[in-house]
């Protein structure tokens, strides 16, 4: 005899059942939107910069970061010559992730440039012009006729330099005598007489330059009367604003005052041919690690999650986008 359940009973029990698909509609639907199922693997470029330089650091100890987080991920360090190498890199598939300045990603106009996505703004890179402690250079006006290491050509520090001497009223082919250098082998000349000056743009501190303080006098030259020159050339310039160089920035170079020059947001870049979850995995990596990498990498301390989302001139990549979505209060 078949079992008959009373009218009230019947009402729970669909009750109960449309209450259980609703809750695993819900499970689902945050699965899919957090990036659910197999975590990320595979094998990964990361483009960082010249061996002695601030990206190289800083992508080495992300590195170590994301081999905790996201075991099942190959990150492979690539060196390079700077941003604009590091975003044609990109562009062109031979790299999946690279750090690079605002400025270079806004020059780039090659195939691919389309398909450049951000993770997160990162920190500034600070323009330093090194002399000489004896030197008579008080602004990149009195570079005439002078020895100058401008940075590799294709490099982020050329990039800028060139703007720079040009709002300094300067041909950069005729005036100066540039040395087409960059931060490996910069110092170095400098100190054997080789040099009489030489651009970089950095996060502060850069080793190369502590280390060059530490065994010759060196000096920092302002760069601050230039701000106004460099902002009429239009173009990329817009990306960059007045900064200061803080006196303590290089506790190696005594009696430094605080030195006024340009600064330059760095971005966290990538592409829309990655997975979202794994874009989603390195931006969290980046945010969470601020503090560990920032012991070593002093610039990584400025990395906000409330700014980070500020990636002029590149939309946000789709995984990224969702991991501030996801730690929003």
């Amino acid at each position: 005899m078949a079992l008959t359940l009373p009218r009230l009973d019947r009402r729970r029990a669909l009750q109960s059942a449309a209450a259980g698909l609703v809750a695993l509609g819900l499970l689902l639907w945050w699965l899919l939107a957090s990036g659910g199922g197999p975590s990320p693997s595979g094998r990964v470029t990361f483009a960082t910069g010249v061996s002695t330089g601030v990206y190289d650091t800083y992508g080495r100890m992300l590195q170590q970061d994301l081999a905790r987080d996201l075991p099942d991920v190959d990150v492979r360090l690539a060196q390079s010559r700077g941003s604009p190498d590091n975003v044609e890199r990109l562009a062109q598939g031979k790299a999946t992730f690279a750090i690079a300045a605002t400025d270079a990603v806004a020059a780039y106009q090659g195939e691919g440039a389309g398909r450049l996505r951000a993770c997160a703004r990162l920190y500034d890179d600070y323009m330093q012009l090194v002399v000489p402690k004896g030197s008579s250079v008080r602004s990149a006006r009195d570079l005439r006729h002078l020895r100058v290491g401008v940075g590799d050509d294709g490099s982020g520090v050329q990039l800028i330099t060139r703007a720079l001497i040009k709002a300094a009223g300067l041909d950069f082919d005729r005036d100066i005598r540039a040395k087409r250098v960059g931060i490996d082998a910069m110092p170095r000349l400098l100190r054997q007489g080789k040099l009489d000056a030489f651009f970089w743009s950095g996060g502060l501190p850069t080793t190369a330059v502590r280390t060059l303080a530490h065994a010759y006098p060196i000096r920092l030259v302002q760069l601050g009367d230039l701000t106004g020159p460099l902002h009429r050339q239009g173009g990329v310039t817009r990306y960059y604003r007045a900064a200061t160089v803080p006196a303590d920035a290089y506790e190696e170079i005594r009696r430094q005052e605080p030195v006024k020059t340009i600064a330059v947001p760095n971005l966290l870049v990538t592409t829309d041919r990655v997975a979202p979850a794994l874009a989603e995995g390195v931006t969290r990596t980046v945010i969470d690690n601020r503090d560990r990498i920032g012991a070593k990498v002093h610039a990584a301390q400025k990395v906000d999650l409330r700014t980070a989302v500020f990636t002029d001139p590149l939309a946000l990549h789709k995984g990224a986008a969702r991991y501030y979505r996801s730690v929003k209060p």
